[in-house]
């Protein structure tokens, strides 16, 4: 990875307040530390810092910080973004020795049109987005690519089969599955089939209508519900019983 020139200032402004002015005077907040060195603040050209970033393949940066005066080889670390607006709010700097063995993470990208979509209907699924790579400054990748043309359904990449670049180290267990082709996931609904007894053990119930109009009782109830007695039996309509016919 080669490195690219930055300008940077000393800070002396901590305070909530004070990082909120020099976002407003478009500078960006920023800290540099080390391994034998103390964290620093410092402050950066908000337009130059946004440029940078947004010319790069990925934030795995590696700048020669002009830091008053003085140069300081440093990988970005970290960039912290604001949620909505995507602006840059803070830098992360890690100084670094050209002869320092270094371990980052660096995206990972796919080349190519796998064989397993193109002509058996698959779908690729990119599994892991970054690795862990060691390597010196000056050999870092921005971005390790993976070719896919050949990756036929049902198939996968693994860690230990991707090639690194020449001076890198790629980190992690072999075998992780880094990306793949797998047939896409269809849900099927089951239709019920019209007419279809009951399962074992369920009632079915149903309600026939009489020829009156009212409904009959549901079959499979335990007892059918008795009819309703009439609260007073009618009379006779004779007071007296009809005399015995004369002889």
């Amino acid at each position: 990875m080669k490195s690219v020139p930055l300008n940077a200032f000393g800070r002396s402004q901590s305070g909530r307040a004070e990082v909120k002015k020099l976002r407003d005077a478009g500078r960006i907040p920023g800290t540099i530390y080390g391994r034998q060195t103390k964290p620093e603040n410092v402050e950066l050209v908000g337009r130059e810092m946004t440029d940078l970033i947004n010319h790069s393949l990925s934030e795995n940066i590696l700048v020669d910080l002009d830091l008053d005066k003085k140069k300081r080889l440093a990988l970005v670390q970290e960039v912290q973004h604001h949620p909505l607006t995507g602006k840059v709010l803070h830098v992360d700097f890690h100084e670094v020795a050209e002869n320092e063995m270094v371990t980052v993470m660096v995206p990972v990208e796919t080349t190519g049109e796998a064989v397993g979509v193109k002509t058996g209907g698959g779908v690729l699924e990119h599994i892991i987005f970054k690795l862990k790579v060691r390597a010196l400054p000056k050999n870092l990748p921005e971005q390790i690519l993976i070719d896919v043309s050949a990756l036929e359904v049902g198939k996968s990449i693994h860690l230990g089969e991707v090639k690194a670049p020449e001076g890198v180290e790629i980190m992690g267990k072999k075998s992780t599955t880094v990306v793949a082709v797998a047939m896409p996931k269809v849900e099927v609904e089951a239709t019920p089939v019209e007419g279809a007894a009951p399962a074992a053990g369920e009632v079915e119930m149903t309600k026939e209508k009489k020829d009156d109009g009212t409904a009959a009782p549901a079959k499979g109830d335990a007892k059918a519900a008795p009819a309703k007695a009439d609260a007073k039996a009618a009379p006779a309509k004779d007071a007296k019983a009809a005399p015995a016919a004369k002889k």
